[in-house]
């Protein structure tokens, strides 16, 4: 499985920006994903978002989740169609062809654009986070969130939140791999990913709660109470920040143009 949200050591162009530049690029990027309901307008910012990841050599990255997106995509579609009869009819999800149950729960037009509209959004979104997070390191994206005057709980909370999200990625493939070690066969097909699952949740559980006690006790004895900080390293800002900003400033205006429109 590949990792998300995890930050990856090279040279790239994103790497030597500053992180507020590419927090304000992935505010107005989701701002732009959220309130256009044009599937060709969201679509446009997923390739703008890739075609960016590929000049900062870390599309590969984003294209590992791609599957993880369908599959998401395809639940998202399954239950707007049970849930949406709006607009045309255009086919059944039980073919007419069945006995009996066959020609009922129709598939909507309204129900087919709002699950696309929803799945664009959530690659854009996915795909703009962690270009953000594969590019920045943990104490620039604190340093940055500082100067836009998040408070410093927020701002710890979300960085656990991020850091959390790879590490328990990691430990369950540890704990499934032991699994393995110790002969446990699940089988095959959906049943044995289903059984699979349950011998690596329950460890993953319990080894989180331990990690989450740790690291109150480490808040803690850092000193987090006294409200005394460590003055971070900022980045400078340079040619690629001024060049993306341009960018953004053409991208909020193209976005304001198309959705007015």
């Amino acid at each position: 499985m590949a990792e998300i949200l995890q930050y990856k050591r090279i040279d790239g162009v994103f790497h030597r920006m500053n992180a507020l530049t590419k927090i304000c690029f992935l505010l107005v990027v989701i701002a732009i994903a959220i309130i256009s309901t044009e599937p060709l307008v969201v679509a446009g910012l997923i390739l703008l978002v890739f075609a960016m990841a590929a000049i900062g050599r870390f599309a590969r990255e984003l294209l590992a989740q791609v599957p993880m997106l369908i599959f998401l995509s395809a639940g998202l579609m399954l239950l707007t169609i049970l849930t949406m009869q709006s607009g045309d009819v255009v086919g059944y999800l039980i073919p007419a062809g069945v006995p009996v149950i066959g020609g009922h729960i129709p598939i909507t037009t309204g129900a087919l654009h709002f699950a696309a509209i929803l799945s664009l959004r959530f690659f854009v979104m996915l795909f703009a986070f962690q270009l953000m997070i594969i590019s920045t390191q943990p104490r620039d994206l604190v340093t940055a969130l500082q100067k836009m005057h998040l408070p410093v709980d927020y701002s710890l909370m979300l960085l656990i939140a991020i850091r959390f999200i790879p590490s328990l990625q990691l430990e369950g493939k540890r704990i499934s791999e032991a699994q393995r070690a110790r002969a446990y066969n699940p089988g095959t097909g959906l049943k044995g990913k289903v059984r699979e699952l349950t011998p690596i949740i329950i460890p993953l559980v319990a080894n989180a709660l331990g990690k989450a006690n740790v690291l109150g006790l480490t808040i803690d004895l850092r000193g987090l109470r006294t409200m005394a900080r460590t003055p971070g390293l900022d980045r400078p800002f340079g040619t690629p920040d001024y060049l993306m900003g341009v960018a953004i400033i053409l991208l909020a205006i193209a976005g304001a143009v198309v959705t007015l429109a």
